[in-house]
């Protein structure tokens, strides 16, 4: 039996913490409108659950765990593959500063935490600060504009296609 007094959670470990709490509240809800608004509502900008995710994420991206690659002036990264533990969704992380990522699609919906960094009144997609979500089968071409920000990907099963 180990004394968990001495047992330390490294930041990946509370980030997955973290994002498993959350993908329970939302397991098996369609990604639509409303969930969007009930994000935003629960766990939206100015909340303790979106100070303590955006938190982790500077955290992550200074410890060197988190948006480890680059391309196209965009900082990216994997961090969990889709598991039984994240209730079947993939996390990915992105830095981006005034600049559109590659087109892509969705084929079961995308879920996006949108946080701005240094004071930045930062967009993504045209939202501000706050959660955006997209259903199945939508597409785009991920923008940030007017500043930098840290965005958190949510991919049911780890599904998203890129375009050429």
């Amino acid at each position: 039996m180990s004394d968990r007094s001495t047992t330390t959670t490294t930041g990946k470990e509370a980030f997955h913490q973290l994002i498993a709490g959350l993908t329970a509240e939302i397991a098996g809800k369609p990604l639509d409108g409303a969930l969007d608004h009930w994000l935003n509502a629960h766990h939206g900008a100015g909340s303790t659950s979106f100070e303590q995710l955006r938190q982790a994420c500077i955290g992550g991206v200074a410890e060197g765990w988190l948006c480890e690659r680059e391309g196209g002036g965009i900082r990216y990264g994997r961090v969990f593959k889709a598991e039984d533990a994240l209730h079947r969704f993939s996390v990915d992380v992105v830095d981006m500063q005034d600049i559109a990522g590659p087109h892509h699609t969705h084929p079961n919906g995308e879920i996006d935490l949108i946080m701005p960094l240094d004071g930045a009144a930062a967009t993504f997609d045209g939202r501000p600060a706050g959660w955006c979500v997209y259903g199945p089968g939508t597409a785009h071409r991920p923008t940030v504009a007017q500043g930098r920000a840290l965005v958190l990907y949510l991919l049911p099963e780890g599904q998203i296609k890129f375009t050429v």
